[in-house]
């Protein structure tokens, strides 16, 4: 597991690329070191295997261009707020250091990303402490040696799954976006399931996809670009003048 500028975390396989799979794409294509974190492996879902869910999971890191992905294997649906999976959070960020950190937005649909959003943010703190030591074993996923100091990422961002709200500010993902079009279908257990013991879903609904990329193009359409995903922050953003920014036109 190497050193990272960004790290995204998403509570099931699919939902990074669902809400910030741009966003991954764009910083990645900029130069930046990626790492993506998967809570749980999805296995409450009504369609696909733990397996299978995995394999897409990795196929669509690869088109994403991210340098790892890890499953920490939480179990779905719940709990999360232990203090075992709190330490996982808290060991991970300080051994690949993100400047970056993404996590899903608080308020959501899915009580799972409800749950995530508010155990992360806690871990997030928690990892700058310097006192604090995690407790009990290193997880199998992460290398014994791994440096574990105290570490704060800079920016702690909050991206949208299902829902949206105001945006602090808006990443203009249009460049890339055939990019998250290409990872989000390595999901087909998800989003197109074969026949057999295929069970009809919110996600495998055509409007699915239709509701995804109108947000995405609602967005762009209000900043004056194809396509943007909206990013909120808790603290204020410094800027040097009033007219810095990117707005097209």
């Amino acid at each position: 597991m190497t050193t990272i500028d960004l790290l995204v975390f998403g509570p099931h396989p699919d939902d990074i690329e669902i809400g910030f799979g741009g966003s991954v794409a764009l910083h990645v294509a900029d130069g930046r070191r990626v790492g993506l974190c998967d809570l749980t492996r999805g296995e409450l879902g009504s369609n696909g295997t733990i397996d299978e869910r995995l394999a897409e999971a990795e196929a669509a890191r690869a088109v994403l261009g991210a340098d790892w992905r890890v499953n920490l294997a939480w179990p779905d649906g719940g709990p999360y707020d232990t203090p075992d999976h709190h330490d996982d959070v808290v060991r991970l960020v300080r051994a690949c250091r993100p400047e970056i950190v993404a996590i899903p937005y608080w308020n959501d649909r899915h009580p799972d990303h409800r749950a995530a959003s508010e155990i992360l943010s806690r871990a997030l703190f928690t990892a700058g402490l310097r006192r604090y030591e995690p407790k009990g074993e290193t997880p199998a996923w992460m290398s014994g040696d791994a440096r574990l100091e105290a570490w704060r990422p800079r920016r702690v961002c909050y991206y949208f799954i299902n829902d949206d709200a105001p945006v602090s500010f808006a990443l203009d993902v249009s460049e890339v976006y055939d990019k998250k079009r290409q990872a989000l279908a390595c999901h087909e257990t998800q989003f197109a399931p074969r026949e057999g013991d295929r069970v009809a879903t919110r996600l495998t609904a055509s409007t699915f996809f239709q509701m995804i990329e109108s947000r995405d193009a609602h967005l762009g359409a209000l900043t004056g670009v194809p396509f943007a995903e909206g990013v909120v922050i808790r603290e204020p953003l410094l800027r040097t003048s009033l007219f810095d920014d990117r707005r097209a036109g």
